[in-house]
C-alpha cells in the first residue's frame, strides 16, 4: 500500500505541473510480500458541477457468508440540511475495500429495497494488504433511492487457519443535485424485481406485473458463472463425450434467454469475466483485474414489444435461462431487476406484439484426438421481436433486432499441462422506435475477445497468458442522420509464472500485465495506459 500512496503523490504532482501522468520505476526481478493495489484504466464516473450530498450504505466486514443488513435513509432526512432535493443529475455508488493476508477471489452482491444496484467481486491479497475501490452510476435506480430501503449485502468469504483474509468494505451514494442549468436525469420511473424461483429445467422464474400505462421496459440480468465449478470457466467446457475435466452438455456455447409467458423475448451473450484467481495464476491480476472483474455489468433487454402484453394488469410469467448448462447444473446467478418508464399522459397504455421471429440456434463442435486434443465449437442465434403502443403522444412501434455468435478452439493435452483457448463473441443489437417524425434507430456492436494459455514445464513452474479484449461501438440515428456514438476499446494483456506446490518464498513468482481502455464520444476522448511489473505499476499514460 506505501508503494500505492507513493505513485498516487507522483501522479498528484505530475498533475499539478501540467504534465501527463506517468509512472516509471526499475520493478523487483520478482514478487515479494507487498505489491501495488489494484487498479483499473477505465475513467471515474463524471459527475456535474453541483450541489452534493453522501449517504453510507454500509460499512461492515465479511469473514463467513452471513450478509450484513441495514436501513437505507436518504440524503436530507428530518432536521438535515437538504441540498440535493429528490431529483438528482446523477447518483454516484463507491465501494471502498481493503484485505490483508490470504483469501481467494470472492463474488458479492449490494441489494436496495430488493433491486441488485452493484455485482463485484476482489482482489487477491498480499500478505501486508490491499485496499480497492468500485465506483458505478447507479443513476438508472433513483426511483429506489427516494425512500428508506433495506438493505443487503454479501461477499461470501471463508476465514480459518490458512485463508486469514477478512473483507473489509464501506459503500457510499453521492448524490449530485438538479439546479439552475444541471437538468435531472430521466431516469425509469419504477424499478421491479424478478422474485421466483428455478425451474426443473435451470430456469429461474418469476412473476411481473407493470403499470398498465407503461410505454417502455427493460431488463437487466446480472448474469454470472461462478462458484469455483467448471461454470465458472463456461467457455473452456467440451462436450460430455470428450476427455477434458470440465464437461457440460454440448460444450462451450453459453446465451442468456429471457421469455415472457413462455415466448422468447431476449437473447444476450454472456462476457467471460475472469476473476483475480482465474486461470489458475493470481499473479496474472493483482495489481490489474480483467475487464469487469470489479463491476459485472448486466446484460440489458428491451421489452418494450411486450408492452401490449404486460400491460393488462395481470402477473405474467418471466423466466430468465442459460442455454448450454445441463438442466440441473448449478453454477450460473440470474438477478433481474426489470426498469419501467410510465406514459404520463395515458392511464392505460394497450398494444400488441406483432413479430416474434428466432431462427434455429446453431451449438457445433468438432473435437480432434492427438497428441494436442482439439476442440472447435461454432454458435449463435437471431430473434427480432416487434410491437406497438397507442400512446398519449400516438401510436409508437419499437422493433428490437439481436443476433449472437460465438467461436472458439481450445487445445490441451492429456495431462492438461497445455490449455489454451482463442475466442470470439459477438452481440449485435438494433432497436428502431417509429412515432411521429423520423425513426429513431440505435445500434450496439458489441465484442468480447480471449486468447490465453496455461502451461506447466518439467520443474513444476506454471506459466499464463492472456489477452482480453471487451469492445463496444454504439450509435444513434434519427430518420439516416447520426445523432450520436460511442466507442469503447479495453484491452488486457498479461504473462505470468511461478512454481507449484511449493511455500511462497519458494514460487519466484513473476509477471507483467497491461491495460489500455480507449473511450471515444462526440467531442471527448479518454485513453489511458497501465502497466505492471512484478506487482509494480511501471506505466501511467494518459493519450488524447
Amino acid at each position: 500500500m506505501r508503494r500505492a500512496l507513493l505513485a498516487l503523490c507522483a501522479a498528484v504532482l505530475g498533475l499539478a505541473l501540467g504534465v501527463v501522468p506517468a509512472v516509471a520505476a526499475a520493478p523487483p526481478s520478482e514478487f515479494g510480500n507487498d505489491w501495488h493495489d489494484p487498479i483499473t484504466a477505465g475513467p471515474p464516473v463524471p459527475v456535474p458541477d453541483a450541489p452534493s450530498c453522501r449517504v453510507t450504505v454500509a460499512d461492515t466486514a465479511f469473514r463467513d457468508y452471513t450478509p450484513y443488513k441495514g436501513t437505507y435513509t436518504p440524503p436530507g432526512g428530518p432536521g438535515a440540511a437538504d441540498p440535493c432535493g429528490h431529483r438528482w443529475s446523477k447518483v454516484v455508488l463507491r465501494l471502498e475495500g481493503s484485505v490483508a493476508g490470504r483469501q481467494f477471489d470472492r463474488l458479492g452482491y449490494l441489494h436496495i429495497g430488493g433491486v441488485e444496484v452493484l455485482r463485484t467481486s476482489t482482489p487477491e491479497p498480499s500478505p501486508r494488504g490491499v485496499t480497492w475501490h468500485v465506483e458505478k452510476d447507479v443513476t438508472r435506480y433513483a426511483s429506489v433511492l427516494r425512500t428508506r430501503q433495506p438493505v443487503e449485502m454479501l461477499i461470501g468469504n471463508a476465514v480459518d487457519g490458512t485463508y486469514t483474509g477478512v473483507i473489509k468494505v464501506k459503500v457510499t451514494l453521492t448524490f449530485y443535485a438538479a439546479q439552475g442549468r444541471v437538468k435531472a436525469a430521466a431516469v425509469p420511473d419504477e424499478v421491479r424485481t424478478l422474485q421466483g424461483a428455478h425451474t426443473q429445467d435451470g430456469a429461474y422464474q418469476g412473476s411481473l406485473t407493470t403499470p398498465r400505462n407503461s410505454e417502455r421496459i427493460v431488463a437487466e440480468v446480472y448474469a454470472t458463472g461462478s462458484g469455483g465449478g467448471c461454470e465458472e470457466f463456461w467457455y473452456l467446457t467440451v462436450p460430455a463425450a470428450v476427455p477434458y475435466s470440465c464437461r457440460a452438455g454440448d460444450g462451450p456455447y453459453r446465451e442468456v434467454q429471457v421469455r415472457v409467458d413462455g415466448r422468447l423475448a431476449g437473447i444476450a451473450a454472456p462476457f467471460p469475466t475472469v476473476w483475480t484467481g482465474g486461470w489458475s495464476n493470481p499473479f496474472l491480476w493483482y495489481v490489474i483485474p480483467g475487464p469487469r472483474a470489479f463491476d459485472v455489468r448486466p446484460l440489458e433487454y428491451d421489452l418494450t414489444p411486450f408492452a401490449g402484453l404486460l400491460n393488462d394488469g395481470r402477473p405474467h410469467r418471466v423466466a430468465v435461462s442459460v442455454t448450454g448448462v445441463p438442466a440441473g447444473q448449478e453454477g450460473w446467478s440470474t438477478p433481474t431487476n426489470v426498469l419501467v418508464w410510465r406514459d404520463a399522459g395515458a392511464a392505460r397504455v394497450t398494444g400488441a406484439l406483432v413479430t416474434d421471429r428466432a431462427d434455429d440456434p446453431v451449438a457445433r463442435t468438432r473435437y480432434e484426438p492427438g497428441t494436442e486434443r482439439r476442440l472447435t465449437a461454432r454458435g449463435g442465434h437471431a430473434l427480432t421481436v416487434a410491437g406497438y403502443l397507442d400512446t398519449s403522444h400516438g401510436r409508437v412501434t419499437t422493433t428490437v433486432a439481436r443476433r449472437v455468435a460465438a467461436t472458439s478452439t481450445h487445445r490441451w493435452t492429456a495431462d492438461e499441462k497445455t490449455d489454451a483457448l482463442r475466442a470470439r463473441w459477438q452481440d449485435a443489437e438494433t432497436v428502431t422506435v417509429r412515432g411521429r417524425g423520423p425513426a429513431t434507430t440505435h445500434r450496439t456492436e458489441r465484442t468480447f475477445t480471449m486468447d490465453g494459455a496455461t502451461t506447466v514445464d518439467t520443474a513444476d513452474r506454471l506459466r499464463t497468458t492472456m489477452t482480453m479484449g471487451d469492445h463496444d461501438h454504439r450509435s444513434t440515428l434519427r430518420g439516416a442522420r447520426r445523432t450520436d456514438w460511442a466507442r469503447l476499446d479495453d484491452t488486457y494483456t498479461g504473462d505470468a509464472a511461478y512454481r507449484q506446490n511449493v511455500p511462497r518464498e519458494q514460487r519466484h513468482a513473476t509477471g507483467v500485465s497491461r491495460e489500455r481502455y480507449r473511450l471515444r464520444t462526440p467531442g471527448d476522448c479518454y485513453d489511458r495506459l497501465l502497466a505492471t511489473a512484478q506487482g509494480e505499476l511501471t506505466a501511467d499514460r494518459y493519450g488524447c
